[in-house]
């Protein structure tokens, strides 16, 4: 038996869906406005192309580029989360479809769109290759994606790495920070492109304090949520200070609040 037939990769599917639905994934995305005006800055959508944001949350990039008056669509496959992009959208009078879909299974036709982004998001679809291929079936040729990425290293790395501790991801399944490197990326999109190119950024995080952080995390964010409650009392306890102590590492405020650093992939791959 093959590895990709070894993973029940709708199984899988369905139970990290009610994982991000727990929470409140929005109260998150806040810290990811900065990778979100990054990634626009760096692909610069103009005004009439078609850009898709695959995973896209509450909206967050999807609404970047809707700012510029691009014909904007975003997928996530938590309803509550699309619902919040809808309102979000309606609030600052800005024209963008969300719809309920799935990143491994987009209803699109192929070339439909000129941009594709996506922001901590495409990243933890269970099967990368299908993700990846669908992703770039939807781009027209020519067209760029680009992608805001958790990297090994650093606040990202360390804080999945404590998360996983606590709550192990199902057996067979590639880790999202796969994309987060020159390896993975090729392994991924080599094949679609003719050009990849990434660069590590920085995007600071801010919060009252360090335990503000982690209460934020344990209160709004699923995974976190589902280790925590997976959790005797004890590895609760030991869980909060282990991400006390990654928030702690990366903290680079000196006046009783947060400011956390984390580093980030910022890639931009370009169809065949």
């Amino acid at each position: 038996m093959s590895h990709k037939e070894s993973v029940d990769y709708r199984a899988v599917t369905a139970r990290q869906k009610e994982v991000w639905a727990t929470g409140d994934f929005h109260e998150i995305a806040r810290q990811n406005v900065v990778m979100a005006e990054a990634l626009c800055a760096t692909l610069d959508p103009h005004a009439g192309e078609r850009v898709l944001d695959i995973a896209c949350g509450s909206g967050t990039a999807a609404l970047v580029a809707a700012r510029r008056y691009c014909e904007v669509t975003g997928i996530d496959y938590v309803p509550a989360l699309i619902e919040r992009a809808r309102q979000r959208a309606v609030a600052e009078g800005l024209d963008a479809d969300f719809q309920v879909a799935d990143a491994q299974a987009l209803p699109f036709a192929d070339a439909s769109f000129d941009v594709i982004l996506s922001v901590y998001g495409v990243q933890f679809a269970p099967d990368q290759q299908r993700a990846a291929a669908e992703m770039l079936r939807v781009c027209r040729p020519g067209g760029r994606v680009g992608l805001a990425t958790p990297i090994p290293s650093g606040w990202s790395g360390d804080f999945f790495a404590t998360n996983a501790t606590y709550m192990p991801p199902p057996p067979g399944i590639q880790p999202p920070l796969r994309w987060g490197t020159d390896a993975g990326l090729d392994e991924l999109l080599a094949a679609g492109t003719s050009a990849v190119v990434s660069e590590e950024r920085t995007a600071l995080q801010y919060y009252r304090s360090v335990e503000h952080a982690v209460g934020v995390f344990l209160n709004y964010f699923g995974p976190a949520i589902r280790a925590a409650t997976a959790s005797t009392e004890d590895a609760r306890e030991r869980f909060q200070h282990d991400l006390h102590a990654v928030f702690s590492r990366y903290n680079r405020a000196t006046d009783g609040t947060a400011v956390i650093e984390n580093r980030y992939l910022l890639t931009v791959a370009t169809r065949v």
